[in-house]
């Protein structure tokens, strides 16, 4: 019988022969890498591409948080924050208030333009999504897409939220 079994015939490529438990490892390497250039091709005329896609996402949750609680919930460098945030603002997609209750604190809204700008990316990245999930059916994908979100919540909130890793080192 052939080692890597039918999916050989089914035009598959096998994962490479890795030690016991590094499979996991290297299949979400591949997803990440496939997908993230899926989305940064979806996503290249908005200021700040990917990043900047996720910012505009976190934003429309209707909260206004801070720039250090946006960069924190994203794991990015506050610098890196400040920068994609002038480029969103720029281009009229998000805006930056005095915070009420911290004058040292800005808070970060997203514009209505930003929303539709949303509307019409989030629609391209939904298009990735199914590509990226075609071979699985709609209930394994839905499964797949929850039970990889739950794990990522979890690793992001460290161990004292239920986590698997300190948040500082996340």
């Amino acid at each position: 019988m052939n080692p890597a079994g039918d999916s050989a015939t089914r035009g598959e490529e096998s994962p490479p022969p890795y030690a016991a438990g590094a499979q996991l490892g290297w299949a979400l390497a591949v997803v990440k890498r496939v997908f993230y250039d899926q989305v940064a091709d979806s996503v290249r005329d908005l200021p700040g591409g990917p990043r900047g896609y996720l910012m505009l996402a976190a934003l429309s949750l209707g909260r206004r948080p801070s720039q250090l609680a946006l960069a924190n919930q994203l794991g990015l460098d506050r610098t890196v924050v400040t920068y994609l945030l002038d480029e969103l603002e720029a281009a009229g997609l998000v805006e930056r208030r005095p915070d009420p209750s911290d004058r040292r604190a800005r808070q970060v809204l997203i514009t209505d333009a930003g929303s539709v700008a949303l509307t019409e990316y989030s629609n391209r990245v939904g298009e990735d999504e199914r590509r990226l999930l075609a071979p699985l059916t709609a209930a394994e994908a839905a499964a797949f897409s929850s039970m990889i979100t739950r794990v990522a919540r979890a690793a992001q909130n460290g161990p004292d939220a239920g986590g698997i890793c300190p948040a500082t080192d996340c």
